[in-house]
């Protein structure tokens, strides 16, 4: 029999209690966060209104991962964020985001490969492991860029009252992810030592 494409249901009740209706158990946090990890997809529903929730409890996932200390956000990125709420650009944000991440994912795996190389072991092998990281960051911009013209009128490149697209990433963003990711070989290190492999 073939595995479901449709997603799984789960329903979240008053109590707060997590139902998976394809397994007829109840869940936490944790367990959706795996099938995320996974690839398995899911709605939450609310059990009694019936609505959709699923933005809500995926954003309560991410609360939960961060308060555990694995701070994959960057403080400027949540300010940034923070600030578009109610901006005229909101609507553009998610499409760029989810682009952005989409692009990532795709490339993730030559990333890897490039940090492994560059970064050898036990050092950081100096800065030339960010620019394939910065070309990223440049291709997400253009394309954000591109994104933001299509919503301008007749094509043109500057609108009178739009606000400008957003600037191209400081020298002090690419520091903060240099920190990061050397923060990030340390605990990767740590994992070898204790003979964790991937």
């Amino acid at each position: 029999m073939a595995k479901s494409t449709e997603p799984v249901t789960i329903k979240k009740y008053a109590n707060r209690r997590l139902y998976n209706t394809g397994t007829s158990t109840y869940v936490t946090l944790e367990d959706l966060a795996q099938m995320v990890k996974n690839g398995e997809d899911f709605v939450v529903y609310d059990a009694k209104t019936s609505d959709d929730i699923t933005h809500s409890v995926l954003t309560q996932i991410i609360f939960e991962q961060e308060g555990k200390g694995q701070n994959l956000l960057p403080i400027n990125f949540l300010r940034q964020i923070i600030r578009f709420y109610g901006d005229s650009m909101q609507m553009l944000v998610p499409r760029y985001l989810d682009m952005s991440i989409e692009n990532f994912s795709k490339e993730q795996n030559n990333l890897r490969e490039h940090f492994t190389k560059t970064l050898g072991i036990g050092g950081m092998g100096g800065i030339g492991g960010f620019g394939m990281l910065e070309e990223q960051v440049r291709r997400n911009m253009e394309m954000f860029d591109r994104t933001f013209k299509m919503f301008l009128p007749n094509g043109r490149d500057e609108a009178p009252t739009a606000p400008a697209a957003p600037a191209a990433p400081q020298a002090g963003d690419f520091d903060e992810l240099r920190r990061q990711v050397a923060d990030m070989q340390k605990r990767l290190d740590k994992l070898g030592d204790g003979g964790k492999k991937d």
